[in-house]
């Protein structure tokens, strides 16, 4: 029973971890996208959005993008970005930036370098503190578990 007490938290640091990583991945890409100074016009194909949540958690929704251009090698791609803004509709020409090595990751996002790394920041002090907090839990646990055996007996 005591070890329900250790492996949940671990499970759930690990998962935080890689969100963690998930986030500075993508990050890296944004910022490799904009330091490039490759540029190309791209045209929305589509917009759609998907909700999460709803019962008694608040509903979420976000609102997709999927654009296509073509590299200044002629190669044509298409990618998929989320919470773009809601002035891009389907048909739409808008610049995008990417990396001549993985023009897969680019971004229709303007250049906001500072925006990017406070948002990327927040996000990881964020898991920092959660993880802390499970850390503590588990400490507690095991500070609780080790009292009770002092003045339990065991069969």
């Amino acid at each position: 029973m005591e070890a329900f007490f250790y492996i949940v938290p671990a499970i759930m640091i690990a998962g935080v971890l890689f969100a963690a990583y998930k986030v500075l991945g993508r990050s890296r890409e944004i910022s490799r996208a904009w330091g490039s100074g490759l540029t190309a016009e791209a045209r929305c194909l589509s917009t759609y959005t998907t909700t999460s949540g709803g019962g008694e958690s608040s509903v979420r929704t976000t609102l997709h993008h999927v654009y296509e251009f073509t590299t200044r090698e002629g190669r044509a791609v298409r990618f998929e970005e989320h919470d773009g803004p809601s002035t891009i509709v389907q048909g739409d020409i808008v610049p995008v930036y990417y990396a001549a090595d993985r023009p897969e990751k680019a971004t229709a996002k303007p250049p906001a370098h500072g925006k990017l790394a406070a948002g990327t920041g927040c996000l990881l002090v964020f898991f920092g503190v959660f993880i802390a907090g499970c850390i503590a839990f588990m400490l507690g646990v095991h500070a609780f578990f080790s009292v009770t055996d002092d003045f339990m007996p065991m069969p």
